[in-house]
C-alpha cells in the first residue's frame, strides 16, 4: 500500500524538495477542499477530495523526517503529525456537510472573494465569522480598540507569556525527578521519597506544567495575531481572545466549554455527533473526549512510539462523566454549584493520569 501512494522505504529529511513533494500536496488539496466547501452543489467532489487529502496527509506524515535524523530534535515530528491529523479531520467535517458554508458577518471594508474566504476557512479553527460556528463561546474582548494600541497590547502579551512559559519550563526541569523534561522523558513521580511528598511534588509539577502550556499557546496565538494584522492587513475583530482566564473555571464544563481555547472544538465533535443521536448529550460529551484522547495520543506518539493509547483514554475519558455533572450543578445552584463544580474540576485535573497528560502533551 505504501508503495502505491509513493511512500519511500526510509523517511526523507525535510528540505525544499521533500516539502514540495510530500508536505505541499496535502496543503494544496486542503485549500481546494475549502474552496469546494463554500461552493454550492459540490458534495460529491468534496467526498472524492477527502480521500485524496487523507492519503496525501498520511503519506506526508510517514515520509518526512522533521528531526533531520537528530534524536535530540525528535520533538519536531509533532510539528507534522498534528497538522496533518487536523487537515484530515477538518476535511471530513466539510465533506459531510450538505450545504455550503457561509461567511457572515464579513470584516469591515472587505469585498466578497472565494479565494480569500477559502483561505480564512482553512485557517479559522474556531469558525469565528462563519455560520458553522454556532455555539462557540467567544470571550469578551477588553483589548484596545485602536489598531495601534491593539497591536502593541498583543505584542506585550506575547513577550510576557513567552517569559512566563520559559520560567515555568525551567522550574519544571529543575524541580522534577531525573529524566523529566528531556527528549527521552521521565516520570513526575519520584519513587525515592515518601508517598505524601511524592504526590505533593507531582501535583506542584502538574500545576506549573498547566500554566506553562497555557502560556505557550497564548504566546503562539499572540504572534499569529500580530503577523496577521501587520502583514495580511486583517481586521482586529478577526482575532478575538483565545482564552477566558481558565484558572477561574468552576467546573469541567466551564473549563472546556468556555475558558479554554475552542480551536479544536469541531474536530472533537466529529465523533460526538453520531454518538449524540443515540445517547443524547452524554454521547456528544463522551465522543468529544474520546476524540481528544486520540488526538493527543497521536501528538505524543510522534515523540515516543512506546506510548499507549489507554493512558489517554483514561485521562480524558474520566472527565466525560463529570462534565455534564459540573454543568448541571452550576446551572441549578449558584454559589454552592460554583464550589461543587470547582471541586469536581480539581479532582479530575489533579488525577495521576491527568498530571501525566498535562506534562507530556501541549
Amino acid at each position: 500500500m505504501w508503495g502505491v501512494i509513493g511512500v519511500p522505504t526510509t523517511k526523507a529529511p525535510i528540505s525544499g524538495a521533500t516539502f514540495g513533494s510530500y508536505v505541499l500536496p496535502p496543503l494544496v488539496f486542503y485549500f481546494v477542499m475549502a474552496v469546494l466547501t463554500i461552493t454550492p452543489r459540490t458534495r460529491a467532489l468534496r467526498v472524492a477530495c477527502l480521500v485524496l487529502v487523507a492519503l496525501l496527509a498520511l503519506r506526508a506524515t510517514v515520509s518526512v523526517d522533521m528531526s533531520l535524523s537528530c534524536f535530540n530534535e525528535r520533538k519536531f515530528h509533532n510539528d507534522l503529525a498534528i497538522p496533518m491529523l487536523i487537515i484530515i479531520a477538518r476535511s471530513l467535517y466539510w465533506a459531510l456537510g450538505k450545504e455550503p458554508l457561509v461567511r457572515r458577518p464579513r470584516p469591515a471594508n472587505s469585498t466578497p472573494s472565494t479565494l480569500v474566504d477559502a483561505l480564512d476557512l482553512a485557517s479559522n479553527f474556531r469558525g469565528y465569522g462563519w455560520d458553522w460556528s454556532c455555539g462557540v463561546y467567544i470571550p469578551r474582548d477588553t483589548r484596545p480598540s485602536s489598531r495601534t494600541g491593539f497591536v502593541l497590547y498583543v505584542t506585550v502579551s506575547a513577550a510576557l507569556h513567552a517569559f512566563i512559559c520559559g520560567t515555568f519550563h525551567r522550574a519544571i526541569q529543575s524541580f522534577s525527578p531525573v529524566g523529566l523534561g528531556s527528549v527521552s522523558g521521565g516520570s513526575i513521580f519520584d519513587e525515592t521519597v515518601p508517598l505524601r511528598v511524592r504526590y505533593l511534588r507531582s501535583s506542584i509539577i502538574s500545576i506549573i506544567g498547566c500554566f506553562a502550556t497555557y502560556s505557550l499557546l497564548q504566546t503562539c496565538y499572540d504572534l499569529c495575531t500580530v503577523l496577521a494584522i501587520l502583514i495580511l492587513r486583517q481586521d482586529t475583530t478577526q482575532w478575538p481572545p483565545a482564552f477566558d482566564a481558565p484558572w477561574l473555571a468552576t467546573s469541567l464544563a466551564d473549563f472546556w466549554g468556555r475558558r479554554w481555547h475552542q480551536w479544536l472544538r469541531h474536530i472533537f465533535l466529529i465523533v460526538g455527533y453520531p454518538l449524540s443521536s443515540v445517547f443524547g448529550r452524554v454521547g456528544l460529551v463522551v465522543g468529544a473526549f474520546l476524540s481528544s484522547s486520540v488526538f493527543h495520543h497521536v501528538g505524543l506518539l510522534s515523540l515516543d512510539t512506546t506510548s499507549e493509547l489507554w493512558r489517554m483514554l483514561i485521562g480524558f475519558g474520566m472527565m466525560a462523566p463529570v462534565d455534564p455533572r459540573g454543568a448541571g450543578i452550576q446551572a441549578v445552584d449558584g454559589k454552592q454549584g460554583m464550589w461543587a463544580g470547582r471541586m469536581g474540576l480539581d479532582d479530575d485535573l489533579a488525577s495521576p493520569v491527568g498530571k501525566y497528560d498535562s506534562l507530556t502533551v501541549l
